[in-house]
């Protein structure tokens, strides 16, 4: 049976690599059960601001794709007007990536109260229950929409091996610069690659960073 550099890593350290998946799902539900709770009172004034500004819900259903390429569903805010998916066409010749992902500064289709979620990261909070369900972990690499992972070269599906999350190596290094999507994903197979939970304590730290000072998408 092969042995990767990680696992070897990890064995040498004392830790078993499944010891290590453990406490990180342990961390996992403890953290996002903490914040749920503490993030509650904000959450009801995000919900408030959201419905007495645009119509349409306070949550987006996030249709994405996880673990081994399964698909799942999750929630964020709604950031953007009700009518948002169908603009994206219009607004496909504006494309600032290079490859499937779709992403442009200064988006039309974001709202006002969006924009102040989106540069606070403040929209990505319902995530936090695809945590607890275990369809997402608190550090991995960002779930795709499925019409973004159809359009996947075979090496980009290597970010699926893992469990996605709400912040990663992408998220702290810079994610308003790359606009290569191979780019991107060489940062998540870095990740997988390097993981410990060491590693995922200092991106965490360097998520709150920067999330407090509205370095957000």
């Amino acid at each position: 049976m092969r042995t990767s550099t990680l696992d070897i890593r990890l064995v040498g350290a004392g830790y078993s690599r499944q010891t290590q998946l453990v406490l990180k799902r342990l961390l996992d539900v403890v953290a996002a059960s903490v914040l749920l709770v503490l993030l509650l009172p904000l959450c009801l004034v995000i919900v408030v601001a959201i419905k007495l500004t645009s119509r349409g819900p306070a949550l987006y259903r996030w249709r994405v794709v996880g673990l081994g390429g399964r698909p799942f569903e999750s929630y964020k805010f709604r950031s953007m007007y009700d009518n948002a998916v169908s603009l994206r066409k219009a607004l496909e010749p504006l494309n600032e990536m290079r490859g499937p992902v779709f992403k442009i500064r200064n988006d039309p289709r974001v709202t006002p109260v969006g924009r102040i979620l989106r540069r606070y990261s403040l929209d990505e909070i319902p995530q936090l229950i695809s945590v607890l369900k275990g369809d997402m972990s608190l550090v991995g690499p960002r779930p795709p929409l499925r019409e973004e992972y159809e359009q996947f070269d075979e090496w980009h599906r290597q970010k699926l091996q893992v469990r996605p999350g709400m912040t990663c190596l992408w998220q702290v290094s810079g994610r308003n610069r790359i606009r290569d999507f191979d780019e991107w994903v060489k940062l998540d197979l870095e990740y997988i690659e390097q993981w410990s939970l060491w590693l995922d304590l200092k991106i965490l730290l360097r998520t709150i960073g920067a999330v407090l000072r509205g370095e957000g998408v």
